[in-house]
């Protein structure tokens, strides 16, 4: 069989990135998110949803939080699916306060 050359693009990581949600691998998907950057392919709202989903499902609150930071730094829209893992991941961590703070942030970018 034939070896086909698969190119590195927002898609095929981002499928990575889920993967590593699913098998909980949060560890995995930041590093992916690293590799993503310094190959500067594009990270997007779906990609850093996956890695924010993969820490919730890690248990990392705070990992979860720096990503929505990174995500408004580098100008991505944060949408509902992105606060309500943030907010899953705070619950999980027992981050009361701060998924109350998530929940006024989401309701003053509307």
């Amino acid at each position: 069989m034939a070896s086909a050359r698969v190119e590195l693009n927002t898609i095929t990581y981002g499928a990575a990135v889920s993967a590593c949600e699913k098998g909980c691998q949060w560890d995995q998907a930041l590093r992916l998110l690293v590799e993503m950057a310094s190959a500067r392919v594009q990270l997007n709202t779906i990609t850093y949803n996956a890695a924010v989903s993969a820490c919730e499902k890690g248990g990392q609150w705070d990992q979860a939080l720096g990503l929505l930071v990174e995500m408004a730094c580098a100008h991505v829209e944060l949408n509902t699916i992105t606060y309500n893992a943030a907010v899953s991941a705070c619950e999980k961590g027992g981050q009361w306060d701060q998924a109350l703070g998530l929940l006024v942030e989401m309701a003053s970018a509307r």
